[in-house]
């Protein structure tokens, strides 16, 4: 709703940037009497209808007719660590009239961090990039998205993921294995993000992924294990202009259960006020599923040093009748994207405990904290 991430905001705040890099002439820009055409032609996206069923592996795909999406990758390495790898692709406002190849009808961003306590904050990349001449994309049928040399691919014979990540000051090698087919959110697939029916996203999850691989750092480098999350949405709508950002949480459970969870909060709303938009989807280790609607409740804040942000970073999550409290895995886990995205966010790994035991791992995602969100 990937600033997640879910993930809306993160996705949808790149717009800006989209229009910025349409607005650019490209080498083989149309004449004027084209160019007058296409603006009167103004670009179309489709919508979000509830109704329509997810079909795979098509949707594990790319969907370029729509306005905004991503590919999110969430988890923890061993004990110690916690990883997030995210794709965005955004549809610009560009005529498809013009056929140059340089022509930005297509952006693809991307972020990574590494979440290490002995850090203390996060080691953090980003890329953003056209789609030109192969050096980014994202493709129809099946997930594979790239900016050259980051990738995440599925193979389709084994359902298997690969996350690929190269940065200065890190890499990940990542594989990542599903047990379990897609979890449709909302409504067969069809999540509301909003009181307006078309505020809307499509959307469906794989937690409980089984993560192997290699990550190298500053230390050096090492095979590493661990479990994973991963999120797949488009959209064609922004949020609502009273909101202000999101909260969301995705967390797998040590009793092989699994929970999403999500408020959508109103600007200059008090902390407990009720939400523009909530929902929760928690799966059973069968399978089975059920829907309630969440509560969170700050319990301890962080102010970053550098944003002026003041994040509620440990916090308790109630749903139906489960008191679950998730507490970072440290506090700085600040994601600056204002040079991608346009963002600042927090993305943290946390441990999610319950009676005071420890029961599962996840990630947390605060947006709209260093200011409302502008989309």
């Amino acid at each position: 709703m990937r600033a997640r991430r879910r993930r809306l905001a993160a996705a949808l705040a790149a717009l800006p940037l989209a229009n910025r890099v349409a607005a650019t002439p490209s080498p083989a820009a149309p004449s004027a009497r084209d160019a007058a055409g296409a603006t009167a032609d103004a670009i179309r996206y489709p919508p979000v209808r509830a109704g329509v069923p997810l079909r795979f592996p098509a949707d594990h795909g790319s969907h370029p007719e729509f306005r905004i999406e991503w590919w999110y990758l969430t988890g923890w390495l061993e004990r110690d660590a916690g990883f997030q790898v995210t794709f965005f692709r955004a549809r610009t406002t560009h005529s498809d009239a013009n056929p140059s190849r340089f022509a930005p009808h297509q952006l693809i961003l991307a972020h990574a961090a590494l979440a290490l306590p002995s850090r203390g904050r996060l080691l953090h990349a980003q890329r953003a990039a056209r789609t030109a001449l192969g050096l980014a994309g994202a493709a129809e049928g099946d997930t594979r998205i790239w900016i050259d040399p980051w990738q995440l691919v599925r193979n389709a014979g084994n359902d298997r993921y690969r996350a690929l990540i190269t940065a200065p000051e890190f890499a990940l090698d990542l594989q990542l294995q599903p047990d379990r087919p897609p979890l449709l959110q909302g409504d067969a697939g069809f999540s509301r993000k909003g009181p307006r029916p078309e505020q809307a996203s499509y959307y469906y999850s794989r937690p409980h992924l089984a993560v192997m691989g290699r990550m190298r750092t500053g230390n050096g480098e090492r095979s590493v294990t661990g479990r994973g999350w991963f999120d797949h949405e488009w959209s064609s709508e922004i949020l609502d202009e009273r909101a202000s950002g999101w909260d969301w949480v995705g967390l797998n459970l040590d009793d092989g259960s699994a929970l999403m969870a999500f408020r959508i909060r109103l600007r200059d709303a008090e902390p407990q006020a009720a939400p523009l938009w909530s929902t929760a989807r928690w799966q059973r280790p069968d399978g089975s599923t059920f829907d309630a609607a969440p509560v969170f409740a700050p319990l301890r804040h962080w102010r970053s040093p550098r944003s002026g942000a003041l994040y509620p970073v440990a916090m308790r999550l109630q749903v139906a009748d489960r008191v679950l409290e998730l507490a970072p895995l440290f506090d700085d886990q600040e994601l600056d994207a204002r040079s991608s995205t346009g963002t600042i966010y927090w993305e943290g790994a946390v441990v999610v405990h319950e009676a005071g035991r420890e029961i599962g791992r996840g990630y947390l995602e605060l947006t709209g904290y260093a200011a409302p969100l502008r989309l």
